[in-house]
């Protein structure tokens, strides 16, 4: 069962399942929350994949600082055609009957940017990482707190809860 506004909301104030938001009446959605972003970084290095995980090797990358013009609390990201690391500012705290899917805003889309990003297990907690993709050959600008991707939720029977190596993620 997907979950609708009120129900987010009243987890998000009971149990605390989105920690660390800019602001919850502008972030919540009728069916979801939407994530912003903190941090943003390039690749500088290959990763690995294997089957066992014993082999893998996680990319190495590099903080993108965003620029500020004279006066702005907040800088702008300009960024060209290829495939970034995004950061979120909010923290996910997803019980054992709880899992998350994430989307794409529209806005992005229509400039020619997406996501690409995992499910969010049940128990899983912290930080949330996810790739965002320049397609525009002309690039994108983003501006730091900018929402990127709406999360939503669903009720499953509870299960084993995460226990991967992006658990509480900071």
């Amino acid at each position: 069962m997907l979950l609708v506004k009120e129900e987010i909301k009243k987890l998000i104030e009971e149990k605390k399942i989105v920690e660390d938001f800019i602001n919850l009446d502008i972030q919540l959605t009728p069916n979801g929350f939407d994530l912003t972003v903190e941090k943003i970084f390039k690749f500088t290095s290959p990763g690995a994949i294997d089957f066992s995980n014993k082999e893998r090797v996680i990319a190495e990358v590099e903080k993108i600082l965003p620029q500020k013009r004279r006066g702005e609390k907040f800088g702008w990201w300009s960024l060209a055609q290829g495939a970034y690391k995004i950061r979120t500012n909010e923290s996910l705290n997803l019980p054992s009957n709880l899992v998350a899917l994430g989307f794409p805003r529209t806005s992005l889309l229509r400039n020619g940017v997406f996501i690409q990003n995992g499910v969010w297990d049940a128990g899983f907690s912290g930080r949330s990482e996810f790739i965002l993709v320049v397609e525009n050959p002309l690039g994108v600008k983003i501006k730091e707190n900018a929402r990127l991707v709406q999360i939503v939720f669903l009720k499953i029977k509870n299960t084993q809860k995460y226990q991967g190596i992006y658990k509480n993620l900071k």
